[in-house]
């Protein structure tokens, strides 16, 4: 049996489900889904549902998805966090330059 074919046919862990409450978690597909489900996980997910993101996903489309929605779609720190975790120095982001209230 093909490993990706096998990994995109996984569902998602019912314990998740508290972060899809809008989706049925049975009808949600690890391919058409994918940028929902890389963004709650990056969001709000622990190390174990990380973890089972990351063995979902490779570190390339992920880091992808930061690059691309990251910065719109994540708060400025999980933003900066993922960023930096995975490398993504060329990261659209609406915040550089910004006038801020807090410096930081």
């Amino acid at each position: 049996m093909n490993k990706a074919r096998t990994k995109m046919d996984a569902s998602i862990p019912r314990n998740m489900a508290p972060f899809f409450q809008e989706y049925d978690l049975d009808k949600l597909n690890l391919v058409r889904s994918s940028q929902t489900i890389i963004e709650r996980r990056l969001q709000y997910g622990n190390r174990d549902e990380l973890a089972w993101l990351f063995q979902q996903y490779d570190r390339g489309q992920v880091a992808d998805w930061v690059r691309r929605l990251g910065a719109r779609r994540l708060f400025r720190r999980n933003f900066d966090f993922w960023r930096l975790m995975l490398d993504v120095d060329d990261a659209e982001d609406p915040f550089k330059g910004a006038d801020r209230i807090w410096p930081h």
